[in-house]
């Protein structure tokens, strides 16, 4: 077990490195940040208040230099401060990331309600018009695109049927406005989950030990459950881990077509547009590190559901 944890925190060092010099990187293929602060000619934006941007910002360095100075400030606990609103990023991604991780939560739930149970139902009733159901769910599931899903909901249940709100989020936690963001995440995501499901659940029936139970006489409601679920769980509960935090990491387009005050369009798209390098990294480096978090925990839970799985 030592030796497991030892490897993974490696890896997360690793792979943190990586994802942020890379985007450190692409930020400043974009341009020079320290134009975003400069005026129009004739007011101001000499070539002396230029390089004095640049010393203050620390982009008259090379490109190591700066990142290796970056890499020191997140050590110390400082994610610097945007470029324009010249806010502390820490204090912009707190005031964020909370409705991101309520809109991410409620489409994981609503993946995982939908998709697993229609993954198992159409795995039991193979071949049936059940089974041709789900499997055509799953197809349109996964070859819709978000953004659309999101736009064709608000023209029919905002507009036209005027029964939910086009966006926002609301006061406090207003069910009504996560139903259509919660819909266009979750929709891909619980095709993905009906697909896996079934996959899985199709391997362990046409088992031995299943069709020894069966002969035997178990019910077919304790085969599926005690002993075809709980040795197919395995590859749900993997995509489960990953899913939730690719819906932390993915919900830009439902915050973007809902306008959704999360971190996603904000710290993200924004940054983006705005060449706001400082928020832009503190963003990926959040994002970087739930995404290896949740990914190790769903190592980690392997051997708690199946315990023929050792790490040592």
């Amino acid at each position: 077990m030592g030796k497991f944890l030892l490897r993974r925190l490696v890896f997360v060092f690793i792979s943190m490195i990586g994802a942020t010099a890379v985007v450190f990187s692409l930020s400043r293929l974009a341009g020079d940040p320290v134009l975003l602060y400069a005026k129009p000619a004739g007011y101001g934006s000499t070539e002396e208040y230029l390089d004095g941007l640049r010393k203050h910002l620390g982009t008259d360095k090379p490109l190591v230099v700066q990142y290796v100075r970056w890499l020191g400030q997140i050590v110390r606990g400082d994610m610097g401060r945007t470029l324009l609103a010249e806010q502390p990023v820490a204090r912009v991604i707190r005031q964020k990331i909370g409705a991101t991780f309520q809109l991410a939560f409620a489409g994981w739930l609503l993946a995982t309600i939908v998709g697993v149970p229609l993954g198992i139902l159409s795995a039991v009733k193979r071949g049936t018009a059940w089974d041709y159901i789900g499997r055509v769910f799953a197809l349109f599931g996964q070859s819709i695109p978000p953004f659309a899903v999101g736009i064709v909901l608000i023209l029919i249940f905002a507009v036209q049927l005027e029964w939910l709100p086009a966006a926002f989020k609301g006061d406090g936690i207003s069910i009504k406005h996560f139903i259509l963001p919660a819909i266009t995440i979750g929709w891909a995501s619980a095709a993905a989950y009906l697909r896996i499901t079934r996959s899985a659940m199709l391997e362990v029936l046409d088992s031995e030990y299943i069709k020894l139970a069966r002969a035997k006489g178990v019910s077919s409601s304790v085969v599926v459950w005690k002993h075809a679920f709980k040795n197919a769980i395995i590859p749900p509960l993997t995509f489960s881990f990953v899913l939730l935090a690719g819906l932390l990491n993915g919900a830009v387009v439902a915050e973007v077509v809902f306008a959704w005050p999360g971190i996603g369009r904000v710290a993200l798209l924004e940054a983006v547009n705005n060449n706001d390098f400082p928020l832009l990294m503190g963003a990926v480096l959040v994002f970087s590190v739930i995404y290896l978090v949740v990914n190790f925990l769903a190592d980690m839970l392997y051997a708690w559901v199946d315990p023929r799985i050792r790490y040592s």
